[in-house]
């Protein structure tokens, strides 16, 4: 094994071959800043990854007082010790000379520094004006995927019992909706059936719309070494681009984007049609088998291949690998989750699991993954649109349950209606019901669809806008009080992967200046409002992150996250633990529904379930007689075209998505100085038999240009399918010389100006990737090349014009085969 690896030029390291039913070795991944010797480390603190959502365990480097470096946790059962790109070098950003040290207030339209006191005086002033003007309806809280269980389950409590709000969402909204309404409607209740340990032991692994060498390096390390191994899983990837689980697999299907429930109601029909399913399992464990043989019966591969533009044949042969599976494991992302009908798609994946019975075994799993590092917590503590532990909004024995835990009248928790999705919470702020939005650890004003509209909701002058951050970011620049948070490594808590796995990440180092942490923000908001309960004592009683964390396990207990048998001490110094745990399973659960279907019946689900193509919610009525034993529901659900399809004037279909160095907008990764030279701008993707059609070539300056904007970026000639534009969503403006918002003068670069303001009918998720665009060249290449990684799914389809990705000595990392190492004494705090 390498001793150091360039990690920007070779991003998943070395190999560590295995075979299927082994154990997957451990490789420590390390990376210190120049000049730091491993042995002069004073302390290693304990963390993991906060840049996707694998839940990668870590320790943080410490010496005098600052981060200087990070190192794997070999003990961890989700990454064995190693560490992806992000998390090697993203750690960099906290120290930035830019970070967020005072609080700001607007004066005379600008923002202004202050002290604590008149920031949050400006704060609990305005809720008060409003909650006595126009009620609990005129206050929305739209918060991010990066903050700890702690801090999502205190403003969760707040808002609903404290304001009484049903204004309450994540960012959550825009990546991983989607996976948690998909588990609902077809297992009655949120939770991952499956286990990234799934990967040792399924000999077949199927990727829907899922780059996982890109949004989770580390899993994709594994499947990699399954690959050198004996007995290497088949893949099968759907993804219109080239990423490289396409370039690795047995099949690789790239359809029309906008089409993924037709080309999975074929794979259904074929399966079907062969006799590959599990009759005694559809009979024990499910109920909707029949509607489902109906809805696909005339779904053939023929069917499909006109409609995604994916020959027939190979549709046949996914079928036929899929069918005969001996252990199948299906991962879902972006690529569902924010296209056409995407919780109608990402349902019937999970009935390919249920008609094939693939369910509850090691390496037959389903991961509807999430995108961010704690989307999982937003879900369980409420903070997404849920309410907090699972519980069923229309079910009125599980409101009266919360209320118990909060010790407040059930009627004191909205639940008169859904919760509010984001999506309509800045509808509300656009047409004046909503007058304060309190924007949490995220950057709407680059992320959301749609840019122009959004930038100017966010600058009426009657919304009074909180932002809580650790830079000046695009959103901050438009805020009417700005809060400097504390953020990963300055701050205690515990945060939740996309498989279940809880882990505990300490505090390593002081805040700069005066920024807080998100919890302590919150509960000073709390205290400063009086919050009270039914017997007027204080709503919230916690003052500490360990507090916290036990009246979080508290409302959690009995309920499918149940986090009862977890305490800061046990997630100390050792590997991170899967809930359920309690009493059942002391030491975790690592595959949900091992024995059945046991979350579906009407009186414990979650949710009554959907209409996958209007997003009616139905009632518990309609859901008993459908389903009265509980058991898991597969439901059909018919291919409709997209809404905006490609015409004369925008002939390409656009999609929008991610790279392996960067993480959401930049606001971290940017800041490192590896990642941001690894993928420093804004780049366009298109197939080379368009670029030949238009007379373009790489490098050129080119403009994608949608009915709401256009977006500028140098053009890389890939071998993503034909017809179909990719930008990277990545990109604002305050990192340019404009230092503003676009206007006549200034090219955009960010992907969102062109996106459309649509979402899916169930999950509410926006639509990022079927948008209608045209092409043109603004300037020739002179020379120029695209600044996009060759090293990834934008890798050129000529390599001979275009310089490699490298990071050079600075990206140099160590890696060691560290099995023996005992890190539980010296990676605690």
């Amino acid at each position: 094994m390498d001793a150091s690896v360039d990690r920007i030029a070779r991003p998943w390291g070395s190999r560590t071959p295995y075979g299927r039913h082994e154990p997957w070795p451990t490789r420590v991944d390390t990376f210190l800043e120049e000049g730091v010797d491993q042995r002069a480390v004073q302390r290693w603190v304990q963390a993991a990854s906060i840049l996707h959502s694998d839940g990668d365990a870590m320790d943080i480097a410490v010496m005098d007082g600052r981060m200087v470096g990070v190192r794997g946790r070999a003990l961890d059962r989700v990454n064995h010790g190693r560490l992806g790109p992000k998390d090697l070098f993203g750690w960099q950003a906290n120290a930035s000379a830019d970070r967020l040290t005072r609080p700001l207030v607007r004066r005379d339209g600008r923002l202004v520094e202050c002290d604590w006191d008149t920031a949050m005086e400006r704060i609990t002033g305005r809720s008060r004006e409003l909650l006595d003007e126009r009620g609990p309806g005129s206050i929305g809280f739209y918060t991010t995927g990066q903050l700890y269980l702690e801090e999502y389950y205190t403003l969760a409590v707040l808002a609903r019992a404290g304001i009484g709000t049903n204004h309450l969402d994540g960012n959550t909204r825009l990546c991983t909706s989607t996976a948690a309404e998909a588990l609902k409607e077809s297992f009655g209740c949120d939770g991952q059936p499956g286990s990234y340990d799934d990967i040792d032991h399924a000999d077949v692994i199927a990727l829907f719309g899922h780059n996982i060498a890109e949004t989770q390096p580390v899993q994709w390390m594994r499947i990699l070494d399954r690959l050198e191994g004996a007995d290497p899983p088949r893949l099968v990837c759907v993804d219109p681009r080239p990423t490289q689980v396409a370039r690795r697999a047995a099949v690789h299907l790239a359809p029309r984007v906008g089409t993924n429930v037709a080309l999975l109601n074929a794979l259904l029909h074929e399966i079907i049609r062969t006799d590959r399913v599990d009759h005694h399992y559809i009979e024990a464990h499910t109920v909707g088998f029949d509607e489902l043989a109906s809805r696909v019966k005339d779904c053939t591969p023929d069917w499909a291949a006109g409609i995604c533009d994916v020959p027939a044949a190979r549709i046949g042969e996914a079928a036929e690998i899929l069918g005969t599976a001996d252990r199948l494991l299906s991962t879902v992302l972006q690529g569902v989750y924010q296209s056409h009908q995407a919780t109608a798609a990402a349902v019937q994946i999970n009935n390919l699991h249920l008609i094939r019975g693939m369910l509850g075994r090691p390496g037959a799993g389903i991961l509807q993954m999430n995108g961010q590092p704690t989307a999982q917590n937003t879900r369980e503590c409420g903070a997404n649109g849920d309410l907090p532990g699972f519980r069923n909004w229309q079910n009125d024995s599980h409101v009266a349950d919360l209320a118990k835990v909060w010790n407040v009248e059930p009627e004191t928790i909205p639940h008169y209606a859904p919760p509010t999705h984001a999506m309509q919470m800045f509808r509300y702020a656009e047409q004046g019901s909503i007058r304060m939005l309190w924007i949490s650890g995220t950057n709407p004003a680059v992320s959301l669809p749609e840019l122009s509209r959004i930038r100017s909701i966010l600058s009426q002058e009657r919304l009074f806008v909180v932002v809580q951050d650790l830079f000046l970011t695009e959103t901050a620049q438009l805020a009417d009080v700005v809060l400097p948070a504390a953020t990963w490594g300055e701050k205690t808590g515990t945060f939740t992967n996309a498989d279940r796995t809880v882990h505990l990440s300490d505090k390593a180092v002081d805040p700069p200046g005066e920024a807080r942490p998100d919890l302590d923000i919150f509960l000073d908001y709390a205290a400063r409002m009086d919050f009270r309960d039914k017997d007027g004592g204080p709503l919230i009683t916690w003052r500490d992150p360990q507090s916290a964390f036990e009246a979080w396990k508290r409302c959690s207990a009995g309920r499918p996250c149940d986090y009862t048998g977890l305490t800061y001490d046990r997630l100390r110094g050792g590997t991170g633990i899967q809930w359920p745990c309690n009493a059942e399973a002391p030491d975790g659960t690592g595959r949900l529904y091992t024995d059945g279907i046991d979350r579906a019946h009407p009186d414990v689900c979650e949710s009554y379930g959907k209409d996958l193509v209007t997003g009616a919610t139905q009632e518990v009525v309609e859901y008993r007689s459908l389903n009265p034993d509980g058991k898991a529901m597969i439901k059909a659900a018919g291919y409709l075209p997209p809404h905006e399809a490609p015409d004369d004037e925008y002939p390409f279909q656009l999609t929008t998505g991610r790279t392996l160095y960067h993480f959401h907008t930049r606001t971290k990764t940017g800041r490192a100085p590896q990642l941001n030279a690894a993928a420093p701008d804004v780049w366009v993707e298109a197939a080379g038999s368009d670029a030949a059609g238009l007379g373009l070539k790489e490098g050129d300056l080119v403009e994608v240009t949608t009915p709401r904007g256009a977006v500028r970026g140098r053009l890389r000639v890939t071998d993503i399918r034909p017809g179909l534009l990719f930008v990277p969503f990545h990109y604002g403006y305050w990192d340019t010389k404009a230092g503003h918002a676009p206007d006549g003068d200034t090219p955009a670069r960010a992907a969102n100006e062109t996106t459309v303001t649509d979402w899916d009918p169930v999950s509410k998720q926006p639509l990022f990737k079927t948008a209608a665009a045209a092409l043109r060249r603004v300037e020739h290449a002179d020379g120029n090349t695209a600044p996009a990684p060759t090293t990834t799914a934008s890798a050129p389809n000529r390599t001979d014009a275009v310089p490699a990705t490298t990071g050079g000595p600075s990206a140099l990392a160590a890696q060691s085969a560290d099995a023996g190492r005992d890190h539980r004494k010296e990676g605690t705090a």
